[in-house]
C-alpha cells in the first residue's frame, strides 16, 4: 500500500507512551513531566492492542505510533510490541494486515546502534521513522541539551542523519521554533538542506512563550529564507512547511468549520494501562490540568467522554476575532493546550497564543508566492 493513504482521515492513530524518559532536557519541550519510573510494560502494551484489535473500526488503515520521552531508549519493547501486533493481525485476518504503518519520532542520538537497525530491517516496509533536529549547532543546541549537563546534542544527532536519509530519504524532519531562536530561522533551514534533508517541517510552539517584536523578527527571518530558496532555486527540490499556498485569506464557518487537529479521534495509551484522546492529554503534558482520562485497558473507552471532542468545530471554540480574521486560513491550534491553558476545564475555549506569529508567517507567505511566481513567469517569457 502506497504510504500517502496513511495522510488521510481513514487511518486510526494509536499511540503508546513506552516510556516518559529521555536523555535530553528541550527547553521548549511540552513534556512537563518525563522521568525515569514510568515505563510501560508489555502486558500493558498487550492487552492495549488486544482492546484496539477487537473493536469493530470503520477505518481502511492504521498507524501505531510509538512515542516518549525517547522511544528508542525502550527498543526492546518497542519489538516485542510490533512483532505481537504482526502475530495478532495475521491470527485474526485482521483488515489492517497488509495496511498498517509504524511511526517514531526520535532525537536521534539512539539511533545508530545495533538493535535500532535490526529493528529497521525487520519492519522498514511498513516503518516510518523521523529524526529532529533543529539546524544549524547554534540554534540545535540552544534549547536540545543534555539534561544531565546542559550540553547541546547536535554533534551527537547530525552524525546519524546521512544513515537515515539512506534508509528514509522521503521522509522530513521536525523543526520548533520558540522565541530565543528565532533569529536562526533562515540559516538553519538552509542548513537542513545542506545536510540533504529536502522536507523541513517546521511550526512555532503553540505555548504562551512569545515576547513584544518576536512576530517582526520571524517575518523577517521568512523573507530572508524567501529570497534564498528563490534566488538559489531550492524550490525545485526542497519543502519547507512556513510557505504553503493555502495559508491565509479568509474562512467560511459555513463550508469549513473542521476541527484543526484529530484530538478524539486519535487514541494514546501510558504505561498505566489508560486512555487519553491523544498523547497530549496525558498527565506530562499538562501544566496546569488533570489528565482527560477517556478508559483503560480493563474497561475499554468512555464513549461519553469522547463525546465533547466528536462535535469539536472551528466555531464553537473561536473567539469572533478569529472567526472574522482576514488571515484564519491556515491558523492553528493544540486542543490539549486549549484545555491547559482555558480559564476552565473546557476544550471549548481556543488558545490565541501564535495570533501574531501566524499573521507574520502570512506576510512572509505571501512575499514568497508573489516572488516565486513573477520568477517563474519570467523564466517561462525568455
Amino acid at each position: 500500500m502506497s504510504k500517502d493513504r496513511y495522510d488521510t482521515e481513514e487511518a486510526k492513530q494509536v499511540t503508546f507512551i513506552v516510556t516518559k524518559d529521555c536523555q535530553l532536557a528541550c527547553k521548549y519541550c511540552y513534556l512537563v513531566g518525563k522521568n525515569s519510573n514510568e515505563t510501560m510494560s508489555f502486558d500493558i502494551a498487550k492487552k492495549a492492542v488486544d482492546l484496539v484489535l477487537s473493536e469493530n473500526t470503520n477505518e481502511d488503515s492504521v498507524i501505531w505510533d510509538f512515542m516518549g520521552g525517547e522511544p528508542f531508549l525502550e527498543i526492546d519493547l518497542i519489538e516485542k510490541i510490533c512483532d505481537y501486533i504482526k502475530s495478532e493481525l495475521c491470527r485474526r485476518n485482521h483488515p489492517w494486515l497488509k495496511s498498517y504503518m509504524i511511526n517514531i519520532t526520535t532525537n536521534g542520538l539512539n539511533y545508530h546502534q545495533n538493535k535500532v537497525q535490526d529493528f529497521i530491517a525487520k519492519n522498514h516496509c511498513h516503518l516510518n521513522i523521523s529524526i529532529t533536529i533543529d539546524g544549524t549547532p547554534s540554534k540545535h543546541n540552544i534549547n536540545r541539551v543534555y539534561k544531565g549537563n546542559g550540553h547541546g546534542s547536535y554533534d551527537d544527532v547530525v552524525r546519524n542523519i546521512p544513515l537515515w536519509l539512506e534508509q528514509f530519504p522521503n521522509v522530513g524532519t521536525k523543526v520548533t521554533v520558540s522565541s530565543e531562536d528565532l533569529p536562526f530561522i533562515k540559516e538553519s533551514v538552509l542548513h537542513l538542506y545542506g545536510l540533504g534533508i529536502k522536507i523541513v517541517n517546521i511550526n512555532c510552539v503553540f505555548e504562551n512563550v512569545w515576547k513584544e517584536g518576536d512576530d517582526k523578527i520571524l517575518e523577517k527571518q521568512l523573507i530572508a529564507l524567501a529570497d534564498e530558496i528563490i534566488d538559489n532555486g531550492y524550490y525545485e527540490e526542497y519543502q519547507c512547511s512556513f510557505f504553503n499556498e493555502n495559508i491565509g485569506g479568509p474562512l467560511d464557518c459555513k463550508l469549513d468549520n473542521r476541527n484543526w487537529c484529530g484530538a478524539g479521534k486519535m487514541l494514546a495509551v501510558d504505561a498505566k494501562g489508560l486512555f487519553y484522546p491523544c498523547s497530549r492529554f496525558a498527565k506530562y503534558s499538562l501544566r496546569n490540568k488533570e489528565p482527560w482520562i477517556i478508559g483503560d485497558i480493563e474497561n475499554g473507552i468512555d464513549k461519553n467522554k469522547l463525546r465533547p471532542f466528536l462535535s469539536l468545530q472551528r466555531c464553537a471554540q473561536s473567539k469572533q476575532e478569529c472567526i472574522d480574521c482576514e488571515v484564519a486560513r491556515g491558523c492553528g491550534w493544540c486542543q490539549a493546550e486549549n484545555y491547559d491553558a482555558a480559564d476552565t476545564d473546557t476544550i471549548y475555549q481556543r488558545s490565541t497564543a501564535i495570533c501574531k506569529m501566524h499573521k507574520a508567517r502570512v506576510h512572509a507567505n505571501n512575499y514568497y508566492w508573489n516572488r516565486l511566481y513573477r520568477k517563474l513567469n519570467q523564466e517561462e517569457k525568455s
